[in-house]
């Protein structure tokens, strides 16, 4: 399990970088060629837009003769909040996002999870989790999704494999409340839903979950999800091939408007399942 971390933290660690570079007489780009970390990361993190790795804080000190400083300085980056180790530079992005356009071959996606579907699922995997951990997650991901809360917040474009719609985590009633609440986002001018119908067959995603982030002042990524791992990917070449799987597959699901029908009525199955 990771923790999240804080962002005026990493400000912090990023001045002091800035100045220790400085004292030493380096510019970016020289400090990039003998830490073997690219000038575009070293400018990022000095201006606390990303946070430095383990492995990363190891190379500045060497390179600075800083003696560990930057390695001890790693955990005051905490603020506490857990999510999944895999899960975690994906985070940090996320809340940067100006736009974001996920897929979700199984599950409703964090931001769109209502407490009681989110409790369902974070009680299940393995290994098993405490009551304690499972709240813990369940803060975080609850957190989350209060970017969603005013229309200054990103641009959620939510592709919904149909599986989705018709796994019934936690039961009729708790699917029944967190497809409105699909429903509820999806009716906001800033929040786009679509489903993939089972009748499309295979289509450019189905092989996993990938979410796409664009963002005001850095290149977009896309993070992509399986088993137990996750991965951000920066390298424009492969960002560019998981947008246009993500068009594809767009092109093969439902409009906006049927879409949200769609989830009405599943909905409207499960209530009457519940009574």
């Amino acid at each position: 399990m990771a923790i999240e971390d804080n962002p005026e933290s990493r400000v912090s660690y990023g001045k002091e970088l800035r100045s220790r570079r400085e004292a030493a007489g380096f510019t970016q780009e020289q400090l990039s060629q003998r830490a073997i970390l690219s000038r575009t990361h070293i400018a990022h993190m000095e201006a606390g837009r990303r946070r430095p790795s383990e492995e990363d804080a190891q190379r500045l000190d060497e390179v600075l003769g800083t003696g560990g400083f930057f390695v001890r300085f790693l955990p005051t980056l905490d603020d506490g909040r857990k999510v999944a180790e895999h899960f975690e530079a994906a985070a940090e992005f996320e809340r940067q996002a100006t736009v974001i356009r996920s897929y979700e071959p199984k599950l409703i996606p964090g931001l769109l999870q209502t407490e009681t579907y989110a409790r369902e699922v974070l009680s299940s995997g393995f290994p098993p989790k405490s009551d304690g951990e499972r709240d813990e997650l369940l803060v975080t991901r609850l957190d989350r999704a209060r970017i969603l809360d005013n229309f200054d917040s990103p641009v959620l474009w939510a592709l919904l494999d149909e599986a989705v719609l018709r796994r019934p985590i936690g039961g009729p009633a708790v699917m029944a409340e967190q497809l409105r609440h699909v429903v509820r986002f999806g009716e906001r001018r800033r929040v786009r839903v679509h489903v993939l119908p089972f009748t499309a067959g295979y289509h450019a995603l189905l092989e996993g979950m990938v979410s796409l982030m664009w963002f005001e002042d850095l290149p977009p990524i896309a993070y992509a999800e399986a088993l137990k791992s996750g991965r951000v990917w920066e390298i424009p070449s492969v960002v560019r091939d998981c947008q246009v799987a993500y068009d594809h597959a767009l092109g093969d699901a439902l409009s906006h408007r049927e879409s949200l029908d769609l989830i009405r009525s599943v909905a409207e199955e499960y209530e009457h399942e519940a009574q």
